[in-house]
This record gives C-alpha cells, sequence and structure tokens, in this order.
C-alpha cells in the first residue's frame, strides 16, 4: 500500500478531490491518505495558509495530491502554489496536453508537453515600490536552473519516445537572463544527439502554436513563459478542467489539476473532476502503477466519448458525483 499526503484544498477542491480518490480505488491501487489542510482553509485554524504539518507529510511521504487552492489577487497572503514549489524545490512543473475522445475542438491529435521551470524568474516574487507612481519586480536566472530543467527535458524525451524539443526565450531582448537560460539548453542538447533541438521566441512561439501547434513536441520554458504557454495549449484540447500537471523535485512530487478553486461552483456537486483525476495517473505512474493510470485514462476517454454523463462545463447535465460513478463503471470494463 501507498501513503500519499491529500491536500483537499479551497472551493470546488474538497470535491475533485473525493473524485479522484474514488476512482484510484476503483482502478484497484490501495492508498493510505494523509490528509492535511492547507490554503485559506488552512488560515482559521493555524494562521496561515502552509502550516508546517503539509510540508512535513510531503517530505515524508514524498508524493501528494493536491487540489486547487485559492491565491488573491493584488493583496491577500502569498500564493501557497508557489511557496509549496520554492520550499520543496519542485523545480519541474509537467504538463502534458493532449486531445481527448469525445472532446470537439478546432484543433485535432494534439500530442504537447510542456516543462516549465518552477522556482525562479519573476515568481520570486520580490518586487518593491519606486516612489509613489511605480513598482518594480526583480527576476533571477540561475545556471543550476537552468541546466536541471534542461536535463529534465531531454530525459523525459529519452525515457517517452520524444523526438524534439523546442527552448522557448526571450534572448533577443533579455540577453543575460533568457540568454543564461538559452546558453544552458544548448550544453544539454549536446549530450543528446538523437534528440532534435530547436529554439523559438515566445511571441513567435505563441503564433506558431495558434497555426500550427501539431509541429511541436516537447516544450522546455522558463517560468513566467512556462505558465501562460501551458495555459494557451490547455485551450487546444478543451481547457483547463481537462488538462493534468505536475511540480516535480528531486525528493518530493505534487501532483494538481492547474486549474482554479471556482468557490462559486463549490458545495454545488457540478465540478469537473478530470484534471485532477488525469493528475492522479500521473501521480500513479510514478508510484509505479502504471496499468492502473492507463486503465484510468481509457475510463475517462469512455466516459467523454459516451457523452451522457458529463457536467455542465463540459455540455452535459451530471453531477461530479454521477460523473465519477461513471468513471468507476468503466473501470469496469477496461
Amino acid at each position: 500500500m501507498h501513503t500519499v499526503t491529500l491536500i483537499p484544498g479551497d472551493g470546488i477542491g474538497p470535491e475533485v478531490t473525493a473524485a479522484a480518490c474514488e476512482v484510484i480505488a476503483a482502478a484497484g491501487v490501495a492508498i493510505n491518505w494523509e490528509r492535511v489542510t492547507a490554503g485559506a482553509a488552512a488560515i482559521d485554524e493555524f494562521g496561515t495558509p502552509l502550516p508546517q504539518p503539509v510540508l512535513a507529510s510531503i517530505a515524508k511521504n514524498k508524493v501528494a495530491l493536491k487540489g486547487p487552492l485559492t491565491t488573491p489577487v493584488a493583496g491577500g497572503f502569498p500564493s501557497v502554489n508557489v511557496s509549496l514549489r520554492k520550499k520543496l524545490d519542485l523545480y519541474c512543473n509537467l504538463r502534458p496536453v493532449q486531445s481527448l475522445a469525445g472532446i470537439k475542438t478546432r484543433y485535432e491529435n494534439i500530442d504537447l508537453v510542456i516543462i516549465r521551470e518552477n522556482t525562479e524568474g519573476l515568481y520570486g516574487g520580490a518586487e518593491f515600490p519606486v516612489g509613489p507612481d511605480g513598482a518594480v519586480a526583480s527576476r533571477s536566472i540561475t545556471r543550476a536552473a537552468s541546466r536541471r530543467i534542461a536535463e529534465f527535458a531531454f530525459e523525459y524525451a529519452v525515457q517517452r519516445g520524444r523526438k524534439k524539443i523546442t527552448a522557448v526565450h526571450k534572448a533577443n531582448i533579455l540577453k543575460k537572463t533568457d540568454g543564461l537560460f538559452l546558453a544552458c539548453c544548448r550544453e544539454v542538447a549536446r549530450a543528446y544527439p538523437d534528440i532534435a533541438y530547436g529554439e523559438m521566441i515566445v511571441d513567435n512561439l505563441c503564433l506558431q502554436l495558434v497555426q500550427d501547434p501539431h509541429q511541436f513536441d516537447v516544450l522546455v520554458l522558463p517560468n513566467l513563459y512556462g505558465d501562460i504557454v501551458s495555459d494557451l495549449c490547455s485551450g487546444f484540447v478543451g481547457g483547463l478542467g481537462l488538462v493534468p500537471g505536475a511540480n516535480i523535485g528531486r525528493e518530493c512530487s505534487i501532483f494538481e489539476a492547474v486549474h482554479g478553486s471556482a468557490p462559486d461552483l463549490a458545495g454545488k456537486n457540478q465540478a469537473n473532476p478530470t484534471a485532477l483525476i488525469l493528475s492522479a495517473a500521473l501521480m500513479l505512474e510514478q508510484l509505479g502503477e502504471k496499468e492502473a493510470a492507463g486503465r484510468i485514462r481509457q475510463a475517462v476517454e469512455r466516459v467523454l466519448k459516451e457523452g451522457t454523463r458529463l457536467t455542465p462545463d463540459l455540455g452535459g447535465r451530471a453531477t461530479t458525483a454521477q460523473y465519477t460513478e461513471a468513471l468507476c463503471k468503466a473501470l469496469q470494463k477496461t
């Protein structure tokens, strides 16, 4: 039996994490869930959105499944997501973006992987005012962080049979910071001659993605660009509610959906748990449960394709519970 930290999250988080746990159990994987509280839900109890027991649990168990957490805009407490990545050194944000059967979009047969450096850049949060009418944010790029995200990308490509990596940058303007990131990617690429390597300026990448996303395979990007581009790519396959995510470090990993906490839907039994369920499948792969992970993906595609038990965001009328029940039944057929 595996022991995994479970962070239910805010808003719809408890509903979608409960659905993911139910699907994992239906796939036949036994997990001892160590439940901890973070985010807005933790403030009343602990006085902080990121209590020490959360960090201790993840450090002990090495793997966590996390529901979405609320991040206040332009004020309030710091992002718990960013804090977790920095404190646990979860240096890689991994977002596979794949078309799903039954989901109709203007793009077909999408199969992209976005690998985003997760610990530095503008997400360091170093900001300060300049007089009464200005503010400055500083951005740090290091050789160590750039090399290890590039190494992760190339190792991922080798292990998954990927053929091409594109390093994304703005080194024509940010010559020192993005220049360093690009130099590290080039250094690492020389050690992997069997993987095609290319580079693209981030604004041109966005244009090229919209015109023809099939020309890309694996994208490796600094933090901010990766955040923006991964959401853009999610639009190719139906949105953030259908795309899994993982934050990976050398010691620990957290698997999570990439969408927000949707407080307006909380408690209404209408949330779509697909993204977290697919994130849980990524987690099961890391735990060595590859067969169960594959069956969960098959079940998701079967239910989406049948189209009779879909949540409102997918054009259906099913509740979260009904959609989850349909997935569990589909697992019995895979």
